[in-house]
């Protein structure tokens, strides 16, 4: 029997373009603008997204742990060793709905009245302190060198300090009182072992992260004004996708024009 191979395609339904049922403006689609308002506009309006990278397996099984390795002491109502490694005086937050706001695909959903738009993100842990507020959560797992202790400046480092802030804001949407500090749960694996012997060895840090707000509200009117524009973005500047797609069309076009002479 032959595999499964995945063929990219690069016409989505137009149900899950902006203006479809389905559509809904994810916490990553959020990055996506911040990147790139070109390739976000080409991927919501015309339904023409990215081609997809290949899963990173790994940071999904060490997430799914995480998971498991939390929820315990969710249903026994104790802290987890690390929150009592780093004194902070939690537990994983009990609710009805934490299953629901995991699911990427339905995740904590606000409808922001000023655009109409449907913003959703899904956690990946909610922790909550004796005074009842929450503190959001996410689980990192990485392979480097040195101890993890703080985030740095990198576009990805950026992106986990925007991610908290839109799962603060959509819990606020949803009533709930949020910390201010929000926490990166980081898995780095040591490369310095002698040998592999089918065994992993990761530290694990607690990294705070003030997960700020005030930049939503702006950014989803931006975010309103570009999806309804006819015409076509600006580029974003560190945007690899947008040169190639450019390169590419002027080469094609030459040859084309090159045959079409001959």
């Amino acid at each position: 029997m032959a595999g499964y191979t995945y063929k990219y395609n690069p016409n989505r339904s137009a149900q899950w373009n902006y203006g479809g049922a389905k559509w809904k403006l994810s916490r990553s689609k959020i990055d996506y603008f911040k990147e790139c308002p070109r390739c976000f506009w080409l991927d919501n309006v015309l339904g023409t997204k990215r081609p997809g990278f290949p899963s990173f397996n790994l940071n999904i099984a060490v997430d799914e742990l995480f998971k498991k390795e939390f929820d315990i002491h969710r249903e026994e109502k104790t802290p987890h060793p690390i929150m009592l490694q780093y004194d902070i005086d939690a537990v994983p937050f009990q609710h009805p709905e934490m299953d629901t706001w995991r699911d990427p695909f339905v995740a904590i959903m606000h409808k922001h009245e000023p655009t109409g738009m449907v913003v959703s993100g899904g956690v990946d842990d909610i922790w909550v302190n004796p005074a009842g507020n929450l503190i959001i959560v996410d689980y990192k797992a990485t392979s480097k060198e040195g101890r993890i202790d703080k985030l740095g400046d990198s576009p990805w480092e950026q992106q986990y300090t925007r991610q908290l802030g839109v799962y603060k804001w959509l819990l606020e949407q949803n009533g709930f009182t949020v910390e201010d500090t929000g926490y990166l749960v980081y898995a780095n694996a040591d490369q310095s072992l002698p040998e592999f012997g089918d065994t992993l060895q990761f530290e694990t840090t607690l990294i705070p992260v003030e997960a700020t707000t005030a930049w939503i509200e702006p950014t989803l009117l931006e975010i309103k004004a570009c999806l309804d524009q006819k015409t076509i973005p600006e580029t974003g500047e560190s945007c690899e996708f947008c040169p190639y797609r450019e390169a590419c069309g002027k080469k094609l076009l030459k040859i084309h024009q090159e045959t079409k002479k001959s």
